[in-house]
């Protein structure tokens, strides 16, 4: 029998008190009947002259949702980190550019033993000098086999060493800076905080250690040599290292001899061979591999012949063809007065010259 409430026949199927209703757990509160979009009319708005038993309601414009908000705060916080740290560069920020160590330089003239021997015909000369099977010009600079390292790419090691050749050739090969026209060539890749030390070195040469013309580029005196064959001979290496996480360094040690005659003589005139060693350490930072420019820390100049009693610092003044050494060592050196320099004065072996 069915409940004192329900129908005799019991509840119909599918009736309100059915147990399959489907709509039971359903909740029709307040903000369910706003979102209707269907609105039925009231009892005195249907006995007007209305034909449909409801009305369509436009949809509320409602402000953004709850998670609209928060996606939109998120997107604001992401975009403000951003430009945060591309503000303060917290990963990878370059750290304060050190300051440019000022080239250390030692320029030695080697003295003959007696007289520079010379021949009318520089290809005679070279034939029968240590200098025979050298290459010519930058043939004799060659670049190593280069690898990366811990914090440089192979492509950055290649950087230096072209940069450090490019100054060697230009430093040691080029017409006009050997005969003291120019020094334009070399000064252009070097870094811009070398540029004063290099500009006194030309302007107020002194054999300090750290202003000689000479400490920079081979330099001969015009007035005394030129050129007599254009093909000077050069060997040599270049070694590249990483000095530490921010600084390449690059070593090169090459020997140039020059074929020289007296300074407005004939091709008929007598030539002699002019032997210049160099040893030099360049510096470069990511800047310096960037800009194509270098730091060019150490020079050890060794050159000759020589005379050991003239000035090796605005020029070198080569002997020539015939001559020998001025009598007496080179200037003298006053241990009591600190800033004074030391003079170096070597003696070239007679090995390093022609055999006639």
């Amino acid at each position: 029998m069915g409940g004192p409430g329900d129908p005799p026949e019991g509840t119909p199927e599918g009736g309100p008190g059915g147990a399959e209703d489907e709509y039971r757990s359903v909740v029709f509160d307040e903000s369910f009947v706003r979102a209707a979009r269907l609105q039925e009319y009231s009892a005195r708005e249907r006995m007007a002259d209305h034909a449909p038993a409801v009305r369509r309601r436009s949809p509320l414009h409602r402000g953004l949702t709850r998670q609209a908000l928060i996606l939109v705060l998120l997107i604001a916080i992401a975009f403000g980190t951003a430009i945060y740290m591309g503000v303060r560069h917290p990963y990878g920020s370059p750290q304060a550019r050190r300051p440019v160590e000022p080239l250390r330089m030692t320029v030695i003239p080697l003295a003959p033993q007696g007289k520079v021997p010379g021949d009318a015909d520089a290809e005679t000369l070279y034939r029968h000098s240590p200098a025979v099977h050298y290459e010519i010009g930058a043939e004799g600079i060659p670049l190593p086999a280069s690898r990366s390292t811990a914090h440089f790419s192979e492509s950055q090691i290649v950087a230096a060493l072209t940069t450090a050749k490019d100054y060697i050739v230009r430093s040691s090969l080029y017409p006009e800076v050997l005969t003291g026209r120019q020094a334009g060539p070399a000064r252009s890749l070097l870094d811009a905080d070398q540029l004063d030390q290099f500009d006194q070195s030309f302007d107020r040469p002194s054999a300090d250690g750290r202003h000689a013309a000479t400490g920079w580029l081979v330099r001969l005196d015009p007035s005394r040599a030129q050129l007599a064959d254009d093909r000077i001979r050069v060997q040599g290496d270049l070694r590249a290292t990483e000095s530490d996480a921010a600084t390449l360094e690059v070593t090169a040690d090459h020997t140039f001899v020059y074929a020289l005659r007296r300074t407005g003589a004939g091709a008929g005139a007598a030539v002699s061979l002019f032997t210049v060693r160099r040893e030099l350490t360049f510096h470069f930072t990511r800047d310096d591999l960037r800009t194509h420019q270098t730091q060019l820390v150490t020079s050890y100049v060794q050159a000759g012949p020589l005379s050991c009693a003239e000035d090796s610092t605005a020029y070198l003044r080569p002997l020539l063809a015939g001559q020998t050494a001025r009598s007496g060592g080179p200037a003298g050196t006053d241990p009591y007065a600190t800033d004074s320099p030391t003079a170096l004065c070597g003696t070239l072996a007679a090995a390093a010259q022609p055999k006639g």
